[in-house]
């Protein structure tokens, strides 16, 4: 691959990144609305399908801010003041939650907290892959205990969660619930849309394997029929003898581009480029813009994969 095109698509996955995340802390404008419902949200995606459901008559707030790690967020207290005002606050899974869910949900006992992930049988996010001998069956099995949260990257799985939404909103809000229907529906042919391009721009790829520092892109790999090679399984970068074995992986499978994302540390992955000879690209699961990011990220693919 051509060192031209992975700069050209670097700048254009950080410009579409920048871009998403100023829409994502943009307020919206137009005429204020007496009957705007405030919805409080784990991440930027999710503000997203509740304004493409919920339009003029909803208010989004995002408690991980862009650019942060949904694994590692804190909350500031302003923002939890801020939900003082939420009708609803709508959960997805990912691991800040486990500490913070529940403080969420006391900053505002009129607040409902729904959670989108019901009804999604989760992955496991894997282990990394041991060749040395060794007994490592207590470690995998940890490992493997965890689930993916990255929910929000299945096309499939978002309809799940915008008919979740949806529902949640036509209950609270029941006077424009026509309106939130006829969103939805407009919503999900876009999403039906996205899924037949997507499909279209990877078919034909020369492989169907991908090299990623942390594992966000499970689901659209299976969605997608693609296969999702981590460098860092549960939070856990990988041990000096992991890393080895990586390196001999890239190398055997002829991966020349390693993927890894904004809010993480890209260094493991760049050892391995430098090894293969490669290259690191961004490429971000957060951005705003779910739609033109997903189709995006699948154009990087399938040039990559060629």
């Amino acid at each position: 691959m051509k060192t031209w095109f992975n700069r050209a698509v670097v700048g254009m996955l950080l410009a579409a990144l920048l871009l998403g995340g100023a829409a994502a802390c943009t307020p919206k404008t137009g005429p204020a609305n007496d009957d705007t419902l405030n919805v409080g949200v784990s991440i930027v995606p999710q503000r997203y399908f509740v304004e493409r459901i919920g339009g003029e008559y909803v208010t989004v707030s995002v408690m991980v801010e862009p650019g942060a790690s949904p694994a590692t967020y804190e909350p500031k207290p302003e923002q939890l003041a801020a939900l003082s005002k939420a009708v609803v606050y709508f959960s997805i899974g990912v691991p800040f939650e486990n500490v913070w869910l529940d403080k969420i949900a006391s900053a505002n006992e009129a607040m409902q907290v729904v959670d989108t992930a019901a009804g999604i049988e989760r992955l496991p996010m894997g282990a990394h892959h041991h060749d040395d001998g060794e007994d490592h069956e207590a470690e995998e099995e940890h490992e493997t205990g965890a689930l993916d949260p990255h929910i929000w990257l299945s096309p499939e799985l978002v309809k799940i969660q915008a008919s979740t939404m949806l529902e949640t909103l036509a209950a609270l809000d029941p006077k424009h619930e026509t309106d939130y229907r006829s969103n939805y529906e407009a919503f999900v042919a876009d999403i039906d849309a996205l899924e037949a391009d997507i499909r279209q721009t990877l078919a034909g790829v020369a492989s169907r394997k991908f090299m990623v520092f942390h594992p966000s892109w499970g689901y659209f790999a299976r969605d997608f029929d693609l296969e999702q090679i981590s460098i860092e399984i549960g939070g856990q970068e990988p041990s000096a003898q992991e890393l080895a074995a990586l390196i001999d992986q890239a190398r055997a499978e002829e991966i020349r581009v390693i993927f890894a994302q904004p809010e993480f540390s890209t260094s493991d992955a760049e050892t391995i480029a430098k090894e293969i000879g490669g290259e690191v690209l961004l490429i971000s699961p957060l951005a705003y813009d779910w739609l033109d990011n997903l189709g995006l990220v699948a154009a990087t693919f399938a040039a990559v994969l060629q």
